[in-house]
C-alpha cells in the first residue's frame, strides 16, 4: 500500500455493522441498509465495515437472512467503498478453533463473495491463532488488516503493543488495528502508542483504531491517535453512534474541517442517509433492541474492563439465575469479581470469547460463595492454553484447582484439528445450495440448519412453522 502524503485522516464507518451490534443486538435488516448503499458509497470513507462479528449469527438466527447473500447485496451496491468484515483468527465467526482447511476457505469465500479489508483478531494476541487467516487474506486479495487486541494489565505494556504490532506485520499485516472494544484506552495513552507505532512500522503500514464511547473518552481518544499520526478511525453515524458504540461520525469530520487532517467527508452529504438511519433506529427502540441506557456514560468500563457486550452477557446470566430481584447488588459483587479472575488467569483481553470465559467464571464464583467451587470446562479449557498462549502465566494455585495435574498445552491449539470441511460438507449435503452454506454449518451448526430448513419450506410453500421438521414432511 502507498505512503501516506498528507495528513488526511481516513474513516471507517461502522454504521452497517459494529454500531447496531454495539447498541441493538445487531438486529438491522438488509433491507434498511439497502435505500442508502450508494449514497454511502459516494462518501469517500476509507471502508465500511459491513460484515462479520455477530451479524453472520443473527442473520441466520433472528433475521431469516442468509448471511452471504446479504454480502453479495452490499457489494452490488457498494462499487467504490471496500467493505470491511471483522474475523476472530482460527475461531473465525464463532467460539472453537476450527481447522485450518475451514479458516481457509471461509476467508477465500468472504472474499469472493465482496470482502475486501479484513479485520483479523485474537483474543489472547496469540499470534499463532491468526497464521492462517493472514496467510489466507494474502493469498485470496484481500486487504490484511492484523488487530491487537488492547487492553490494559501489567503485562500490557505499551513495548508489548508496539512488538506485537511489529510481529504482525512481519506476517504480512497490511494495517495494524488497535482494538480498543472496551473504551480503555486512554487520549494520552493512544498519543504515546500510536506515536510509538508510526516510528516502528513501515511507512506503508497503516495504523487503524477501533475504540467505543462506553466511558466517554472515545472523541478524545480518536483525536489525539490522529494527532500522532493514526491513519484512519472508526466512527458511526450518529443514530446509532456514540455510547457503547463508536464515536459519532459527523462531529470528528467538522472537528477536523480545514485541518491539516482534514478527512475530505461533506457533511451535507451524510445529513440524508443520517435521517434515514435515525428511521432505523426508531424501529430498533420499538422493538425493544435500542436501549436508552446504551447511550449513557458508564465509568464501570475503566474500573472493571467489561464491555458493554459483556455486560449484557452477565446481566443476562444473573436473570436466568432468579437474581433479577437483587440485581444490582449481584451485579456490582460479579463487576468487582471480573478484574480477580482475570488476574488470576493470566490477564486475558475481555474480547470473544475470552469476555464471556472469564465473565461466566466470575458469575458462578460469585453465585457459589466461593471461588472456583463450579468451573466450566470453558474457564479449565483458558487455563489448558485451548485457546492459546495466555499474556501472563496464571495462578499456580487456581491452576492446580481447576484442572489439577493435566498438561498444559505448549503449542498452537489448532495443530491438534484434523481437516473438517469434507465432513461438514457431507452432514449438511441435502440442505446445502454450495460451499458458503457447508462454512455456515461449520460455524454455526444447528443454528444454520434450522435456517436452511426454514428457507427450504419458504420455496416449497410450507407452512413456516413444519420448517423444523421439514426432513420428515418432505424426507431427503
Amino acid at each position: 500500500m502507498a505512503e501516506k502524503t498528507s495528513k488526511r485522516v481516513l474513516i471507517t464507518d461502522t454504521i452497517l455493522r459494529d454500531a447496531h451490534q454495539s447498541q441493538a443486538a445487531t438486529r438491522m435488516k438488509t433491507e434498511e441498509m439497502l435505500p442508502v448503499l450508494e449514497q454511502l458509497d459516494e462518501i469517500g470513507y476509507y471502508s465500511l465495515e459491513a460484515w462479520g462479528g455477530a451479524t453472520f449469527d443473527t442473520c441466520l438466527r433472528f433475521l431469516n437472512e442468509d448471511p452471504w447473500e446479504r454480502l453479495r447485496t452490499l457489494k452490488k451496491y457498494l462499487k467504490k467503498t471496500p467493505i470491511q468484515m471483522l474475523l476472530r483468527g482460527q475461531n473465525l465467526l464463532g467460539y472453537r478453533h476450527y481447522s485450518d482447511d475451514v479458516v481457509e476457505k471461509f476467508v477465500a469465500k468472504s472474499i469472493e463473495n465482496g470482502v475486501r479489508v479484513v479485520r483479523v483478531f485474537d483474543a489472547l494476541n496469540d499470534p499463532r491463532n491468526l497464521e492462517t487467516s493472514m496467510k489466507a487474506i494474502k493469498k485470496y486479495g484481500g486487504v490484511c488488516e492484523a488487530a491487537i487486541s488492547y487492553t490494559t494489565s501489567p503485562v500490557h505494556t505499551t513495548d508489548y503493543f508496539v512488538q506485537l504490532a511489529k510481529t504482525l506485520e512481519g506476517m504480512g499485516a497490511d494495517n495494524i488495528c488497535i482494538k480498543d472494544m472496551a473504551n480503555l484506552l486512554l487520549p494520552y495513552t493512544a498519543f504515546d502508542l500510536v506515536s510509538k507505532l508510526k516510528k516502528s512500522l513501515k511507512p506503508e503500514t497503516k495504523v487503524h483504531l477501533h475504540t467505543h464511547n462506553t466511558a466517554g473518552t472515545g472523541d478524545m481518544v480518536n483525536l489525539k491517535a490522529i494527532e500522532a499520526g493514526c491513519d484512519i478511525v472508526d466512527t458511526a453515524l450518529s443514530p446509532l453512534g456514540n455510547g457503547t458504540s463508536q464515536p459519532a461520525t459527523e462531529p470528528l469530520v467538522a472537528t477536523l474541517r480545514g485541518t491539516p487532517y482534514d478527512t475530505g467527508i461533506d457533511i451535507q452529504k451524510l445529513l440524508p442517509i443520517v435521517n434515514h438511519f435515525k428511521k432505523v433506529a426508531d424501529r430498533l427502540k420499538a422493538d425493544g433492541f435500542l436501549s436508552p441506557k446504551v447511550l449513557s456514560i458508564d465509568i464501570n468500563a475503566l474500573l472493571y474492563q467489561v464491555p458493554g457486550g459483556m455486560l449484557s452477557n452477565l446481566i443476562s446470566q444473573l436473570k436466568q439465575q432468579n437474581k433479577s430481584d437483587k440485581l444490582g447488588e449481584v451485579l456490582a459483587e460479579v463487576l468487582a469479581e471480573v478484574p480477580v479472575v482475570r488476574k488470576a488467569c493470566g490477564y486475558p483481553p475481555l474480547v470473544t470469547p475470552s469476555s464471556q470465559i472469564v465473565g461466566t467464571q466470575a458469575v458462578l464464583n460469585v453465585l457459589a460463595g466461593e471461588r472456583y467451587k463450579m468451573v466450566t470446562k470453558e474457564f479449565k479449557g483458558l487455563l489448558r492454553g485451548e485457546y492459546g498462549k495466555l499474556p501472563g502465566e496464571p495462578d499456580p494455585a487456581v491452576v492446580k484447582k481447576c484442572i489439577g495435574d493435566e498438561a498444559r498445552i505448549t503449542y498452537r491449539p489448532a495443530d491438534d484439528l484434523k481437516p473438517e470441511f469434507e465432513q461438514f460438507e457431507q452432514e449438511v449435503a441435502a440442505y446445502a445450495e454450495g460451499e458458503e452454506d457447508v462454512l455456515s454449518y461449520a460455524v454455526f451448526g444447528q443454528v444454520a440448519l434450522n435456517f436452511f430448513k426454514w428457507r427450504k419450506a419458504q420455496k416449497m410453500g410450507v407452512d413456516q412453522n413444519m420448517a423444523e421438521n421439514l426432513d420428515k414432511v418432505y424426507p431427503v
